[in-house]
This record gives structure tokens, C-alpha cells and sequence, in this order.
């Protein structure tokens, strides 16, 4: 299951995320290549974040994924993720930090 999470500094009482989440699932799902029904997004809101030396709307984001990712894959969800917040949270592409972390599955020995 892939999961997202962001943390911003930008204040998001009273904002509608549904954009959110929607696009992101939805980008998530066919970049990886997982049903939409697999996929987890974390927003969460008034996290003091410092980037660049300044304290402007920024983002910081973290997916993991269980198998799936790649050297594009990982260039088109950083790109896709970063404009989707650009667009819906007003947070500019290059304020925008993703960590992405491809899970191994071990199995029980």
C-alpha cells in the first residue's frame, strides 16, 4: 500500500482538502501502479517548517512504497505531488521537499 504524508507550514482549518487527497490518490495509484483503494494520504497542517531560511508556504513529504519505484517513477510523483500542492495549497514547486522510500516485503523465514 502506498501511503503519502505532508506536513506544511501553511494553515488548512477550514480548507477543503478533498482536491487533495483526490488527486493525489488518484496520481499515486496510476504512477505506481496500485488501486486507488491501496493508497493513503496524510495531510497535516501549521507544521513549523523552516526551507530555505525562510518560513514562506512550504512542504515536506514523505511516500513509502512497497515495490513500484524507479528512477522516473520517483521523478513523476515528486513533479506530480509538488504541482498538485502548487495548485490546491498555493505552495510553490520549489518549496517543496518529498522523500520517496521504496519497502521491501520480506517474508517470514
Amino acid at each position: 500500500m502506498p501511503a503519502l504524508y505532508i506536513s506544511t507550514n501553511v494553515n488548512l482549518d477550514g480548507r477543503d482538502l478533498q482536491p487533495v487527497f483526490s488527486n493525489a490518490i488518484t496520481a499515486l495509484a496510476s504512477i505506481i501502479g496500485r488501486p486507488e483503494k491501496n493508497v493513503m494520504v496524510v495531510v497535516k497542517g501549521s507544521v513549523a517548517i523552516s526551507f530555505y531560511g525562510t518560513e514562506e508556504p512550504a512542504a515536506f513529504a514523505e511516500l513509502l512504497s512497497m515495490g513500484g519505484i524507479n528512477g522516473d517513477v520517483k521523478r513523476k510523483l515528486i513533479s506530480t505531488i509538488g504541482a498538485i500542492l502548487d495548485r490546491h495549497l498555493s505552495i510553490p514547486t520549489t518549496r517543496f521537499f518529498c522523500h520517496v522510500v521504496d519497502v521491501k516485503s520480506y517474508s517470514k523465514l
